[in-house]
């Protein structure tokens, strides 16, 4: 894809469907049977893990997420929240709770035990690789196999592959990557 930026065209990266790194906080989710995914994005220049978290929960399309999540399960939440968030200052936004945490990883479970959103970074020379995942959960059955995803989730997979990608794509724009 290619956007005019000034008086020039320049090519900009989307997001690419990836495998789960083994060394991904997430990855144990995956070898449990757990619906996992990963989507990467290369961003010019030096992007933090704290920095990126916050892009992430702080971008537009994530506002929406958490507005229905205000007025829907009653957790409502601030942009500073997200970015105490994103610090370490704060162990619990709005429905997520930190579950892991690196200097390149970032592992948040929502409040009911169901879903993990997984954020890492990956330096490179002159650029830097953001990777969004999710894992999503059931509680073991008698006669199922533990961890496996609930089935309006199977059937909901595409939907959320869009939304996955979008919301990579909103906070590359919250930070600053995508200039008018």
């Amino acid at each position: 894809m290619r956007r005019l930026v000034g008086d020039e065209y320049q090519s900009v990266s989307q997001p690419e469907l990836q495998p789960l790194p083994s060394h991904a906080l997430l990855f144990p989710y995956s070898a449990a049977g757990a619906y996992t995914d990963c989507y990467s994005i290369d961003v010019a220049g030096a992007v933090s893990i704290e920095q990126f978290v916050a892009a992430f929960y702080t971008s537009s399309l994530f506002k929406m997420e958490r507005w229905v999540l205000k007025w829907a399960v009653a957790k409502p939440s601030t942009d500073d929240e997200a970015r105490q968030f994103s610090s370490g200052t704060l162990d619990r936004f709005a429905a997520w709770t930190v579950e892991g945490r690196t200097d390149t990883q970032f592992l948040a479970c929502d409040y009911q035990g169901r879903t993990r959103s997984w954020l890492m970074v990956t330096p490179k020379v002159g650029a830097t690789t953001l990777s969004f995942g999710s894992a999503v959960v059931a509680a073991p059955k008698a006669g199922s196999r533990a961890g496996k995803a609930p089935l309006i989730f199977r059937l909901l997979t595409g939907p959320h592959r869009l939304y996955a990608k979008a919301l990579l794509r909103s906070a590359v724009h919250r930070l600053g990557q995508f200039k008018p």
